[in-house]
């Protein structure tokens, strides 16, 4: 980098309020020398020997990792010449050294040498908001809104309000915002600064007597009815200000899309589809409302529906092509729909539509791919889908490895899955997936050292792994075998998961273990009630025979049983017991 980088430097005005510093040291000379900007009145300056020597030596000794000289070179430079770009490169030097009062003093200096420059004001705004001097920046605030077009003035509003947010005195920067505001509370966008930042610092009375106000100004805002509705405290308060403004402004579009968002925050999946649908029939080819239908459709287990509108989708975007949308994340889900209604070769079909340009979605479409195929008896097949995968990336090779031993193992052939996973250890002896179903394979194949081993490796390498933790209390309550160890695990992992009803399971199983019916008994059904997973069912099943409830015993066997005929802990346990369904 030559020392005329300094000397005539070139930057885009930032947007963000306060500006990140330059990622590398070499760069940041480089990313400021341009053509002057119009706001800077520069100084007729020749390009000396001396200053050339003093400007190339400091940004040698800055690119070798050393700030403070460099800094001073320039500062000094920049007092001495007035020229701002001078200055403005010490303050990029003091700020990718991440020192805050060095950049500050050199944003004053380049301010002072570039008053009108609205660069220079937007870092230095940036930086005073965090700082102990934050009145320093009320006075600007207030001139811009007073030099502002009246067209202009609200955005300046918000902007003022962008940079307060990140104040660390919020009820400082909220009786600013009551000052510089004042002369305009005529303007609703006045009210709406006001009524958000009170509902930043907490303040829900002030929020939303702000918000009304903003509403009482101009009825028809969508902005004030969406203010009003995020500070209204409740779901039901939000509920009544968005339904009541819909009523007297059916055509407004993102306050009923935000009425349809918190009917699927609430559950509310029917009443929620509607909605949607009032904004589709206006606009049948919005790419957000289809995609949100779909959704929706499956939550309510309406797969028809969630087709089509998927399939519209893709047909609104092939038409129209969008960056911002990608179509491998539909046309996956519709190859899970297909697959949910039995359409094996539609689930393929699908799935061979992910383009392959795009790595990510493309190698999760031949997995999946594999999956199926699997699935419906083509375990050769799937494991060569597999093998003709190619990733550089280390994350998807573990997961190859993964998904080979899941699919040998389900087809039966648990020692070649182990074998498998033993030696993708080798290339990945740190992956935390892969010991843990090493682990569970090593149990399956009576492994149990090995799976005790490799569970706890888990554990040190992810302390908070929960699976792993549970996993081994299992294993130690199933074989009756050290439990109070066992309950130690488990009850470790269910403060991780508190709501995991699989960990639910194994408390129940280890207080049955224990003698403690009453306990298990609970935990058992609050697990079932979560998920009607039939080897829960076999565990409640269990407890309630000891406890002499054998029907109902009975009655959650045959679900398990027609749930999955097959299930391990269902054999054993009605062989245990010696009771045939």
């Amino acid at each position: 980098m030559s020392a005329c980088a300094v000397v005539a430097p070139q930057r885009q005005a930032p947007v963000a309020p306060a500006p990140a510093p330059p990622e590398e040291d070499g760069a940041a000379g480089e990313a400021t020398s341009a053509s002057t900007r119009a706001d800077e009145v520069l100084p007729s300056l020749e390009l000396s020997a001396d200053l050339l020597y003093k400007l190339t030596k400091a940004e040698l000794e800055f690119k070798g990792g050393r700030w403070q000289g460099p800094f001073v070179t320039l500062m000094s430079v920049a007092q001495q010449t007035r020229d701002p770009r001078i200055a403005h490169r010490a303050a990029e030097m003091a700020l990718t050294a991440k020192q805050g009062g060095e950049a500050l003093a050199a944003i004053r200096l380049w301010r002072e040498l570039a008053p009108n420059s609205e660069e220079a004001r937007q870092y230095f705004l940036g930086f005073v908001v965090l700082s102990e001097q934050m009145g320093e920046a009320e006075p600007i605030f207030s001139q811009r809104l007073r030099d502002a077009a009246p067209a202009a003035r609200a955005l300046n509003m918000f902007q003022m309000q962008q940079f307060l947010t990140r104040a660390k005195d919020k009820a400082a920067a909220f009786a600013m915002l009551e000052r510089v505001l004042a002369p305009y509370l005529a303007m609703q966008e006045s009210h709406l600064v006001l009524a958000q930042s009170a509902h930043a610092k907490g303040d829900r009375e002030r929020a939303e007597r702000e918000a009304r106000e903003a509403l009482r100004i101009k009825p028809d805002s969508e902005l004030a009815a969406l203010t009003l509705a995020q500070v209204a405290g409740n779901a039901q308060a939000a509920d009544e200000v968005l339904t009541a403004f819909l009523r007297v402004n059916p055509g407004a579009r993102e306050v009923r899309a935000a009425y349809a968002r918190l009917l699927i925050e609430q559950k509310q999946f029917e009443p929620a589809r509607g909605q949607f649908q009032i904004l589709l029939k206006d606009q049948p080819d919005n790419l957000a409302t289809l995609y949100a239908l779909g959704i929706i459709s499956m939550q309510l287990g309406d797969g028809g529906a969630a087709e089509a509108h998927f399939k519209r989708f893709l047909a609104v975007l092939a038409a129209k092509p969008s960056d911002e949308r990608d179509p491998a994340k539909v046309q996956m889900i519709l190859a899970q729909l297909a697959e949910d209604r039995g359409d094996h070769a539609g689930a393929l079909a699908w799935l061979d539509q992910v383009d392959g340009r795009d790595a990510r979605p493309y190698f999760e479409a031949r997995v999946r791919r594999a999956q199926l195929m699997a699935r419906h008896g083509d375990l050769d097949g799937a494991r060569k889908v597999l093998a003709d995968i190619k990733t550089d990336e280390a994350e998807e090779q573990a997961q190859l490895f993964q998904t080979d031993a899941q699919l040998l193992r389900d087809g039966g052939y648990a020692q070649s899955a182990f074998t498998v996973l033993e030696n993708a250890l080798i290339r990945f002896p740190d992956n935390a997936e892969l010991l843990y179903d090493f682990a569970l394979l090593a149990e399956k194949l009576g492994k149990l050292e090995v799976m005790e081993t490799s569970l706890r490796r888990v554990m040190a390498r992810s302390p908070d792994n929960h699976h792993a933790y549970n996993a081994l209390g299992y294993s130690l309550a199933e074989r009756n075998v050290r439990l109070p160890e066992a309950l130690a695990l488990i009850d470790k992992a269910l403060k991780m998961a508190p709501g995991d009803p699989f960990i639910m399971d194994s408390m129940g199983w280890v207080q049955f273990r224990l003698g403690n019916l009453e306990q298990a008994e609970e935990l058992l059904r609050r697990a079932y009630s979560l998920r009607s997973d039939p080897e829960i069912a076999v565990h409640l099943g269990e407890v309630l025979w000891q406890k002499g409830d054998k029907a109902d015993a009975e009655k959650l066997w045959r679900e398990a049983g027609a749930k999955d005929p097959k299930n391990d802990a269902l054999k054993s346990t009605l062989a245990r017991l010696n009771f045939s369904l």
